[in-house]
């Protein structure tokens, strides 16, 4: 077996896993609570007022 069907083997195997877990690490981070402030202060920026006129 070469090493380019090897890759392509975990490639396709578990590649699909990792990212799929990496999806689901990176929105699960929105509800940590530690990251509650910047949550509110990027929910609410859409409302700011802009300075520029």
């Amino acid at each position: 077996m070469s090493l380019y069907e090897t890759l392509r083997h975990l490639a396709d195997s578990y590649g699909l896993v990792m990212i799929f877990a990496l999806y689901l690490i990176l929105c699960g981070w929105h509800f940590l609570p530690r990251t509650r402030n910047g949550v509110e202060q990027a929910k609410h920026s859409i409302f700011e007022e802009d300075d520029n006129g």
